[in-house]
């Protein structure tokens, strides 16, 4: 079951080609979790903002990255890991 996270994190990401971006790793806790898979990606508006939903794989663990393109930060949404 996923536990909501919401803390703003730091995202390595590739742009292109296009307006593409993709998650690398990302900082959470003091520690560098590596993306080894996008599972999944969505577009939300909420109100005036344009977010970005990934759904991502560390190997150990999924987590729920979300990108607002409006005020540009990444956010933890959520971790579905027995341990994080």
């Amino acid at each position: 079951m996923p536990t909501r996270i919401q803390e703003n994190i730091r995202v390595a990401v590739i742009h292109g080609p296009g307006r593409s971006l993709r998650p690398v790793w990302f900082d959470w806790k003091s520690r560098k979790h590596t993306v080894t898979a996008i599972s999944y990606h969505w577009q939300q508006k909420s109100g005036e903002k344009l977010l970005l939903h990934y759904a991502v794989s560390t190997g150990s663990a999924l987590y729920e990255l979300v990108y607002s393109v409006t005020e540009q930060l990444w956010m933890l949404e959520s971790v579905d890991a027995e341990k994080y």
